[in-house]
């Protein structure tokens, strides 16, 4: 069976901006290398920052990108998750939306499909925040509030796939190494 492919586009008059897909193609390849200790667009900065900062100490992993929309809003990624009820024997679910992702790699047999990790901020007054946001919210503010800075990113372990053929933009954050899950934002040093 051929591969999919990405939906034909016609040809811009000139070509001057990258797709999305191409992008995130460079991002899980930065960022595959840099988890093997390897060594314009805000998106070329933060893949020459993965790819060259890499020494040892201060290994980053991953390039968290926000993905928008045909109409110009933030996408929210969102996913649910199980937890235990602490002291109450059972586990819980909740959910999480965030505008912040990380490329975790392409699906097999498909040029636009991609597995993505959902992260979520981490500030330097409450941790991991996960902001009440509304259904239809257009701006990722809420994710990056100006009276508690964002020190880094948290692992969420929820993945989704998304056909980046769907996306008319992307923006690129600094390379960095997310918190993982059950690490404490207190042990981590934001890079």
């Amino acid at each position: 069976m051929g591969r999919k492919r990405c939906r034909d586009f016609p040809e811009p008059q000139k070509k001057s901006e990258e797709c999305v897909k191409d992008i995130i193609t460079r991002i899980i390849k930065a960022q595959d290398e840099a988890m093997k200790d390897s060594c314009s667009s805000p998106c070329d900065s933060a893949i020459q920052q993965l790819r060259k900062a890499n020494s040892p100490g201060q290994e980053n992993t991953t390039i968290p990108f926000i993905l928008f929309c045909e109409d110009c809003k933030p996408f929210m990624g969102s996913g649910v998750f199980q937890a235990p009820m602490g002291k109450k024997s059972g586990n819980f679910f909740g959910s999480v939306e965030t505008p912040i992702l990380r490329a975790k790699h392409f699906v097999k047999d498909s040029d636009c499909c991609i597995k993505v990790e959902l992260l979520l901020p981490i500030t330097e007054k409450c941790g991991v925040l996960i902001p009440e946001i509304d259904c239809c919210s257009n701006t990722i503010a809420p994710f990056f509030p100006a009276n508690d800075p964002v020190t880094g990113f948290q692992e969420t372990g929820i993945c989704i796939t998304i056909d980046v053929s769907k996306f008319i933009g992307i923006t690129c954050l600094d390379p960095i190494t997310p918190l993982q899950l059950g690490e404490s934002p207190g042990t981590h040093a934001a890079h």
